[in-house]
């Protein structure tokens, strides 16, 4: 594989990205630190499902519209620039909330993270169209693939670093709030930071059909997109079936916390041995893809996440220290579902109406929308470990029904 000098700096920007964002990530980590803000401020667990739910369904929601309005854009890095600092003003929103109103008035605090979740998930949908469309038109299929391996390997490293940045501020005695308006401005400032990487980047012009069309038209034509398309409509399905792990990953550290009784001292903990998880899978995963084919290798996925709450549940009665194996497997989930869906749906969706695709496959992720919520009320109702079962018996069924797709359809998928 040759690179001049514009892949290179290709590659730059986007790694620089990826390295600074995953810190960012880091400092407000969806599976560990923000589980343990909230908790703090309220011990009801709807607020906190809606709270995720919010977070990973606005921007599937709203892709649609944002792939419509893009759609005919030649270039868009100013949109990616734009959701990016959007972002930033988000975490610092969240920082100076919780500083200033968290102690006294806690729940302001919750109202204004709706409000600042809201505009971090927005900006998110709308800078992830725009990203995904620049890295697609702006490098081969075979480099993009090297590419998201290369930038997960830096990323993973820099979460590791967030981690050990993570774990020293909730260990050396800061107090609350500071300990977490500290790690909010970190992230506001990481995201700053990750922007230069694409200030300077070169974009190519965007291939466009000039479509006017009204967006009502275009939601009306979904149904026969996803008939005519039989690959993009196999991918949303599979997508939709590993989404069923998702529902209870924020509440793993919830039930650590009410398990075992911890302190805050392990939010650091359990981010070092996710990320752990992360970094180790790229091998195995690697590994995986180079001796079974495409259908194992998604029947393993969604296995992994069905085994993963049962084993939560044993380990449970042990102790917290055993407990961070949970997040080390959650790491692996989060890192294939990063590395195997993206640079495949680039592959397969026609290049003039690549945006218009992408906002059509965030916002039939369905159930990623509606699981946060319903994980909540259903651990409200009958308990975490009724839930943890449901969710293995979910995806129990989703393999069942993955087995029904042939092998040639997830060949072609993968």
């Amino acid at each position: 594989m040759k690179f001049t000098k514009s892949t290179k700096f290709i590659y730059f920007a986007f790694i620089w990205h990826g390295f600074f964002l995953a810190l960012t990530v880091s400092m407000l980590d969806l599976n560990t630190v923000f589980p343990a803000l909230i908790t703090t401020l309220t011990e009801s667990r709807i607020i906190f499902g809606a709270l995720y739910s919010v977070m990973l369904g606005v921007p599937l929601i709203f892709n649609v519209i944002f792939s419509h309005y893009l759609r005919n854009k030649e270039y868009k890095k100013k949109y990616l620039l734009l959701g990016i600092y959007l972002r930033s003003s988000a975490f610092l929103g969240m920082a100076i909330f919780t500083y200033y109103f968290s102690e006294n008035n806690p729940m302001l605090t919750l109202g204004s993270f709706f409000f600042f979740v809201f505009l971090f998930s927005v900006s998110a949908g709308f800078a992830g169209l725009s990203y995904s469309d620049i890295i697609a038109k702006s490098l081969s299929s075979e480099k993009r693939v090297n590419l998201y391996t290369v930038k997960q390997f830096f990323g993973s490293t820099s979460a590791f670093a967030g981690g050990l940045l993570i774990a020293r501020i909730f260990s050396i005695g800061i107090d609350y709030p500071l300990n977490y308006t500290i790690s909010l401005l970190i992230g506001s400032l990481g995201l700053v930071i990750a922007s230069l990487g694409f200030i300077l980047l070169p974009e190519p012009k965007s291939l466009i059909s000039n479509n006017t069309e009204p967006l009502g038209t275009f939601i009306k034509k979904i149904p026969s997109i996803l008939k005519k398309d039989n690959s993009f409509k196999l991918f949303i399905i599979v997508e939709n079936l590993a989404g069923f792990s998702i529902m209870i990953l924020p509440f793993y550290m919830l039930y650590a916390k009410e398990r075992f009784n911890i302190d805050d001292s392990y939010i650091g903990t359990y981010l070092i041995w996710l990320t752990v998880g992360t970094i180790f899978s790229n091998l195995v995963w690697g590994f995986l893809a180079s001796r079974f084919n495409a259908k194992q290798i998604v029947r393993f996925c969604i296995l992994l996440g069905g085994l993963n709450p049962l084993l939560a549940i044993y380990l449970g009665t042990i102790s917290p220290d055993m407990f961070a194996i949970v997040f080390f497997i959650l790491g692996f989930m989060i890192s294939g579902r990063k590395i195997g869906f993206e640079p495949y749906l680039l592959d397969i969706i026609p290049t003039q109406e690549r945006v218009e695709y992408l906002g059509i496959r965030g916002s039939l992720n369905i159930l990623i929308i509606i699981l946060p919520l319903v994980g909540a009320v259903i651990i409200n109702l009958f308990g975490f470990n009724i839930t943890f079962i449901i969710v293995s018996i979910m995806m129990g069924l989703a393999v069942l029904l993955l087995s029904k797709i042939s092998n040639k359809q997830i060949q072609e998928l993968c």
